[in-house]
């Protein structure tokens, strides 16, 4: 893995915490709006790693 796999793995474990943080303080709409960031930085992800790798 390179250092890139992990800054992404990492803003999505972070958008993950914030968003559990805000489910349990009571504010749930904005819980499940962060909660929906955790796939969309994966598939960021993603998508940056096979536009670099091209053939």
């Amino acid at each position: 893995m390179k250092t890139a796999d992990y800054v992404l793995l990492t803003a999505a474990f972070l958008s993950f915490v914030f968003s559990v943080y805000l489910w349990f303080t009571g504010q749930r709409d904005e819980g499940l709006f962060v909660g929906i960031w955790v796939p969309s930085i994966l598939a960021f992800g993603g998508f940056v790693r096979s536009a670099i790798r091209v053939p």
